[in-house]
């Protein structure tokens, strides 16, 4: 489905906003453009835990390739230099660019020889291939590849200078170099077939140019280790393997098969579960939904499941974990794995909270940070999901005192003064120096949304999570009477958020008032699976959140009539943190958004042309994927990370519950025609 041809591959601009991503499921990865050039820190081709769940580690950067076709040497990289040079031009022998499936692939056309590269990773090994096949080249032609291949030891957040680092190779044989770093760490390098000759020369001064355009530190350097030379006289495969563990048999015809097949399997589980068939666009981003799933350790010991939150920059989030969990993996029918997930994370609940974050450090004491009101809440409605989607009586049992734990903590008070009052009903949050909910952005130590007070999607959830407690509590034949109370009450006192103009305040009970802000946190009012509105009301809310907020690709964070409006996401940290909750498209928004549209107005055909775009979308940018946050100001330009999992998961999820709700009132429509038809008939 996603294809460029020259147009686009030999246009340095068009081939390098253009990014692949690909995953081993252990939280590692790696990352390039279509042009071949390193444009942020973030790019490699080995990129993966070394000590911890998600100390993640740049060590293979990259095989820059040579060809040689009958003497003559044609480059097939590109480099950008800190003196403005780009050099070389390899970009411009490229005839396409496509992605089989996740991943990707290059055909070069140069000397009557067209030559097809792909990278891919091992899943469940820290391991990455780049593999080469030549395709066609005139008779007699002399082709060879040479591979300069390029390594690092760096957390993947950071640059290091030239000289940092020392490590000590050993050639075994010569097609296997071991690479010893002083941490004890090792790397392995393997070729499938031609020879090794050891290098050390560093590659200084590179320009990333997307890290200077966000007003990061945007010089590095690696270190070249090596020099692969290869025959290419058939049409077999040809490459190298670089990984923490020595394969056996280096294949790389093999290897590929099996990452084929994987990559077949999970979304064939899915498709199991759609009638009819989905459309093209919607099945790339189920394939690609697989990307965001790693291993994490259990508390206790052993293996549990969670999502990684975005590429490149981000480990996983509860709130963004709870939020992806229906769309990555209810929706695609993998209620093992969503069990897996929701255990993992309830394994962590600490005075009723999930975390909203674990450190990436590989320091064992670093603890879990806790600072989100709205994770428990959506946990509890992932919990919820699952059992709609035809959970585990057994999960369920098991986790409902956790859950409960969570509704007596939220109720009695927790940390940063998050309780219920009693007077109407709704939780109050928050203390000064903090931010809860998910408009957390800071500069400079202080809070640009803080929102203490009663947050009106915050009250949105309370009232979802104590419906969904009396209901999931009524099936394991418990008495939910209390959580049907408080529900009671809770929406009761949402009324309060109705403004007499219109819409919904943003915070209630701020010390400055109630907050006024024309915000999309209203819009969660209409898309939970309990809606809080009556009709008017809704359409109110519909209306106001239509005209001001939304675009293309999602929701602006903040209505451009607002004196505090930033339309364009740019600039160094503080100026993107200012207008990160200021103005910004949040995509996942644009999910929730067709959900309310369909509730309300239960016109699915409307719900889903909402969608549509991201079709688009998926040909630039993270690939195949959503983006994190768009610019609120046309046209709407993709930022923030490229492949974030709640952009991809909100749209599955409204796809799916758009899709399926119609065709089931369809068919119900169909049913009742047929009786009245049937009982005509009976009287005739």
């Amino acid at each position: 489905m996603i294809r460029f041809g020259r147009a686009i591959c030999n246009d340095l601009a068009q081939a390098e906003r253009r990014e692949w991503w690909l995953s081993n499921g252990l939280g590692g990865y790696a990352a390039g453009t279509i042009a071949g050039s390193l444009t942020r820190r973030y790019h490699g081709l080995l990129i993966t835990p070394i000590n911890s769940t998600l100390d993640r580690q740049l060590l293979f950067t990259r095989a820059e390739p040579l060809l040689e076709i009958n003497g003559q040497y044609y480059p097939l990289s590109c480099n950008h230099w800190q003196s403005g040079a780009i050099a070389p031009h390899g970009h411009e022998h490229i005839e396409s660019f496509r992605l089989d499936g996740q991943l990707p692939v290059w055909v070069y056309a140069v000397g009557g020889v067209r030559l097809e590269q792909r990278i891919f990773m091992e899943q469940g090994e820290a391991a990455v291939w780049v593999a080469f096949r030549l395709m066609d080249a005139p008779h007699d032609t002399a082709v060879n590849l040479q591979l300069q291949l390029w390594i690092n030891q760096r957390d993947h957040h950071s640059q290091i200078s030239s000289g940092d680092i020392t490590p000590e190779t050993r050639l075994l044989d010569k097609r296997t170099l071991q690479v010893n770093y002083a941490d004890t760490s090792r790397l392995h390098i393997q070729l499938s077939s031609g020879e090794l000759e050891v290098e050390h020369s560093w590659i200084n001064d590179l320009l990333l140019p997307h890290e200077r355009d966000r007003g990061l530190p945007d010089r590095d350097n690696h270190l070249a280790i090596a020099q692969a030379s290869m025959t290419l006289n058939d049409s077999h495969w040809h490459g190298v393997r670089a990984g923490l563990r020595a394969s056996v048999s280096p294949d790389p015809a093999a290897a590929l098969q099996r990452e084929q097949q994987l990559q077949c399997d999970f979304p064939a589980r899915a498709h199991a579960a759609f009638k009819p068939v989905t459309p093209g666009w919607i099945d790339q981003l189920m394939a690609g939904s697989e990307r965001f799933l790693f291993r994490r350790p259990l508390k206790g010991g052993g293996s549990g499941e969670s999502i990684i939150a975005g590429y490149p920059w981000f480990a996983d989030w509860g709130r963004d974990t709870m939020i992806a969990l229906p769309g990555l993996t209810l929706t695609t029918s993998q209620l093992p794995l969503a069990r897996r997930i929701l255990e993992t994370w309830a394994d962590y609940v600490d005075q009723g909270m999930i975390p909203n974050r674990f450190p990436e450090s590989a320091v064992p004491a670093s603890a879990p940070e806790y600072n989100s009101v709205d994770a428990s809440l959506w946990f509890i409605l992932a919990w919820h999901a699952y059992w709609e989607a035809g959970g585990e009586k057994s999960a369920l049992r098991k986790v409902l005192p956790v859950l409960d734990q969570i509704i007596s903590a939220y109720h009695h008070g927790t940390r940063y003064r998050i309780q219920l009052d009693e007077e109407n009903g709704l939780l109050h949050i928050g203390e000064a120096g903090t931010q809860l909910t998910w408009m957390d952005a800071r500069v400079n130590g202080i809070a640009m949304t803080p929102r203490i007070g009663k947050p009106v999607e915050v009250n949105a959830l309370w009232y979802n999570a104590l419906c969904a407690m009396q209901q999931l509590s009524t099936q394991l034949g418990r008495n939910g009477d209390n959580y049907a109370t408080l529900a009671q009450h809770a929406r009761h006192g949402f009324q309060r958020y109705l403004r007499p103009d219109g819409g919904l305040y943003d915070v209630l009970d701020t010390p400055q008032g109630n907050d006024a802000s024309i915000r999309p946190n209203q819009i969660f009012a209409l898309s939970l699976p309990w809606p809080l509105l009556d009709k008017a009301a809704a359409k109110s809310v519909l209306d106001e959140v239509q005209r001001h907020l939304y675009t293309s690709y999602g929701l602006r964070s903040l209505t451009p009539q607002d004196s505090a409006y930033q339309g364009i996401y740019q600039g160094g940290v503080a100026a993107r943190d200012s207008a990160y909750h200021n103005g910004t498209v949040w995509s996942w928004l644009l999910g929730h958004h067709a959900m309310a549209h369909f509730r309300l107005h239960h016109d699915a055909t409307a719900a889903l042309a909402l969608l549509e775009p991201m079709r688009d979308h998926l040909f630039d940018a993270g690939l195949g994927s959503i983006s994190e946050i768009f610019d609120g100001d046309p046209p709407h330009m993709p930022r923030g990370a490229p492949s974030q999992a709640w952009s991809v998961a909100t749209v599955l999820q409204a796809w799916r519950l758009i899709r399926d709700e119609s065709s089931s009132h369809t068919g119900q429509q169909h049913a009742a025609n047929s009786s009245t038809r049937n009982s005509a008939a009976d009287k005739r």
